[in-house]
């Protein structure tokens, strides 16, 4: 009588732990709330907005020899990442496909605000990384991605930038500042050529 009863009981442990975690041969779906997918949207955003800004940034400047170090820090940043993705094959935490590895959206962001600190200094630098860290967050909270294919891909984005990117900021005496009347505040910047 004891082993039915140890027998029952298991087999309804078996059943609700399989309950709990369908057999991997049935898909998983992963349903985000709101906030998530808020969240997801404004880091697709931001992955395109912060490159877009260093690119007008030294279009502006007319930096030719900071467009092509650009260039070459998202040859670099790309390449790598995609070969990663495509080589490692890591589920995302939402099972949407097998590309987790590292975060595409980390290396692009981080790649941009490193190219924009090393390139411009500090005062363009400092908030393009907190963007950047921003996304990185933002990826691992809309179950895009772990938090190690956040940091992978910030490594390569800012390693590529570092490698690839030579100060502008102190040959042209770059200066960036906010300024105020007491009723207006603005920015005032200059640099020499």
């Amino acid at each position: 009588m004891r082993n039915r009863v140890v027998v029952i009981i298991l087999l309804c442990l078996n059943l609700s732990l399989c309950a709990q975690n369908p057999p991997l041969s049935q898909p998983q779906v992963f349903n985000p709330s709101k906030s998530q997918k808020g969240v997801r949207i404004s880091t697709d955003v931001f992955a395109l907005l912060l490159p877009a800004a260093g690119l007008t940034l030294t279009l502006c400047e007319k930096d030719w020899k900071g467009l092509l170090q650009g260039f070459e820090t998202a040859a670099a940043t790309a390449s790598l990442t995609l070969l990663l993705k495509y080589t490692v094959k890591e589920q995302r935490p939402d099972f949407s496909n097998n590309h987790s590895f590292p975060s595409g959206h980390a290396a692009v962001t981080f790649a941009s605000a490193a190219y924009l600190q090393r390139r411009y200094g500090w005062s363009w630098g400092a908030p393009a990384y907190v963007i950047a860290t921003y996304v990185g967050w933002g990826r691992c909270f809309a179950k895009k991605h772990y938090w190690y294919d956040v940091l992978a891909g910030a490594a390569i984005g800012a390693g590529s930038a570092y490698i690839f990117t030579r100060p502008f900021v102190k040959k042209h005496d770059v200066k960036i500042s906010p300024v105020t009347d007491g009723e207006n505040i603005g920015i005032y910047a200059s640099f020499s050529f």
